[in-house]
């Protein structure tokens, strides 16, 4: 899990700045030279860190990074700041990264001029990977961003589909198509032939852009001493079973008799996933319609662990009642979705 902001200063004055940004918005300051090693402190930075902000030229910070640099969904934001505070400059990860946004924010503190070149920033045109990022979505295929806003940036109209309300105004050249030209809800492979954009969490067959919400919330039961490496197997079949995509899994939930289970909370850090736990009174409060079952009631004190579970997490409705295999049991329930055209 990836958290806070890593500055890097190459100069005393850079460093005073450096350390200025930092009481600001937390995070750390280091300096090159002396016995910091850029290349080891940038690889670790990148592995670690959601921001990388050094304090110096750009053309260090080009070089630095370089060896690292993967893929806009996976990069951490990188930026530049002259060590005057005169221009706070993105490099790299502008939207999905959130680097153009702390430009302007560092800029603001330090009296200086955020230099953003993202074409859609420039002309002001609605930036799909910044909404999915506002909107918590994750992008399931980023390379098929610049499709979208390349037709935007050439005022042609992007078809939008997706299942749930959007509030406020559409964006200029954005429609979302109506019930009628829509997919059947909740049928996974089927969609909107002339969509260019999808926001759904079943795997559909769709060849534009899909925004994936992460709005579901992951119930589970399971064997003691269950290892993680059993339930990333079980996951990735329930998965595949039933078209759902993993990256709208936000959090988890269980029963409190496995709070100590080190597989499954290796299993949720891995996948950054918060982890409630309840006992079997709170969960006998779930309301719904629940898979009972006999010998769970018996060693668990509740009939469901996993639906319960899930539901109660969400605050939602059960969307994928329970799948059991080889001593794991999964649920999956939805929140209510809000989403808004803020962007």
């Amino acid at each position: 899990m990836r958290e806070g902001i890593a500055f890097l200063a190459f100069t005393d004055r850079g460093e005073a700045l450096a350390e200025k940004l930092a009481g600001a918005f937390g995070g750390e300051t280091a300096r090159a030279g002396r016995d910091l090693n850029l290349e080891r402190w940038t690889e670790a930075a990148f592995r670690e860190k959601t921001a990388l902000v050094y304090v110096g030229a750009v053309g260090i910070a080009v070089r630095a990074i370089a060896p690292f640099v993967k893929h806009k969904a996976k990069d951490p934001a990188v930026l530049a700041v002259d060590e005057t505070g005169r221009y706070v400059i993105p490099l790299l990860s502008g939207h999905l990264g959130g680097a153009n946004a702390l430009a302007r924010e560092l800029a603001a503190v330090i009296g200086g001029e955020a230099v953003i070149t993202t074409a859609t920033d420039l002309h002001g045109v609605f930036a799909v990977d910044l909404w999915a990022k506002k909107q918590n979505m994750a992008v399931r295929q980023p390379e098929r961003i610049k499709t979208v806003s390349a037709k935007l940036l050439a005022g042609q109209t992007v078809l939008l589909d997706c299942r749930w309300t959007i509030r406020g105004a559409l964006p200029e050249n954005v429609r979302v198509l109506q019930d009628g030209e829509k997919r059947e809800e909740g049928i996974p492979d089927t969609k909107s032939a002339d969509a260019d954009v999808l926001v759904d969490f079943y795997d559909a067959a769709f060849t534009g852009l899909q925004l994936v919400p992460r709005i579901l919330h992951l119930g589970i039961g399971c064997r003691k001493g269950i290892s993680e490496e059993a339930l990333e197997t079980e996951l990735g079949r329930f998965c595949r079973e039933r078209g759902i995509l993993p990256e709208a899994i936000r959090t988890a939930a269980s029963i409190d008799l496995k709070r100590g289970e080190e597989g499954l909370l290796r299993f949720c850090r891995k996948h950054d996933w918060p982890i409630r736990f309840y006992t079997a009174e709170e969960l006998s409060r779930a309301e719904g319609s629940f898979s009972g079952s006999d010998f769970v009631q018996a060693v668990a004190g509740v009939d469901n662990v996993c639906e319960r579970a899930a539901v109660l997490k969400s605050g939602g409705v059960l969307r994928e009642a329970k799948y059991a295999q080889d001593g794991v049991t999964f649920a999956l329930a939805e929140e209510k979705a809000s989403f808004d055209w803020s962007w």
